[in-house]
C-alpha cells in the first residue's frame, strides 16, 4: 500500500523527485513510438514493455513501474489526441536526441526489434520497422 502511494506521488512529481527524470521521459517516448504504431498496446507488448523496463533499470521495480506508467500516459495522449500526436512525438524524440547526445545511447535497437513479434498485421509491422530504423538512424547520427 505504501509502495503504491509512493509511486503515485513520484508519478505526479516525477520531474522534481526522480533522479534523471529527463532520461526516463526520453526512454518512455522512444518506447511509446514503437508500441503506438498499431494504436493499441497488446498483452504481448505489455509483457515486453515490462521486461524491457526491468532490463533498463536493472530490476528496480519502482523505477520500472514509473517508466511503464509514463509510456501509458504518452500512449493515451496520442490515442485520445490530447495535446500529442504520433508525428509530434517523433519530432520531440529527434529534437531531444540532437540536443542531448547521451540520449542516443539509450536507444537499444535490439530490444526494440523484439516488439516486431507482437504485431500480426503486415502493414503495422512494416510501419513499426520503419520507426525502429528511424530510431537506429538517430542513434547512429547523434551517438
Amino acid at each position: 500500500m505504501v509502495k503504491k502511494i509512493r509511486r503515485k506521488i513520484k508519478k505526479i512529481f516525477r520531474e522534481f523527485l526522480l533522479y534523471h527524470n529527463s532520461s526516463l521521459e526520453y526512454r518512455a517516448k522512444v518506447l511509446t513510438l514503437v508500441v503506438a504504431v498499431n494504436k493499441k498496446i497488446t498483452p504481448c507488448e505489455e509483457k515486453l514493455l515490462l521486461r524491457t523496463a526491468c532490463h533498463i533499470y536493472d530490476n528496480d521495480e519502482e523505477r520500472s513501474e514509473i517508466l511503464l506508467e509514463t509510456v501509458k500516459e504518452y500512449f493515451k495522449k496520442i490515442i485520445t489526441n490530447n495535446g500529442l500526436d504520433f508525428e509530434h512525438l517523433i519530432y520531440q524524440v529527434e529534437k531531444e536526441t540532437r540536443e542531448v547526445k547521451r540520449f542516443a545511447e539509450k536507444i537499444d535497437v535490439d530490444e526494440l526489434m523484439k516488439f516486431q513479434e507482437c504485431i500480426d498485421d503486415e502493414e503495422d509491422k512494416i510501419y513499426q520497422l520503419r520507426v525502429i530504423e528511424f530510431l537506429a538512424d538517430l542513434k547512429k547520427r547523434y551517438g
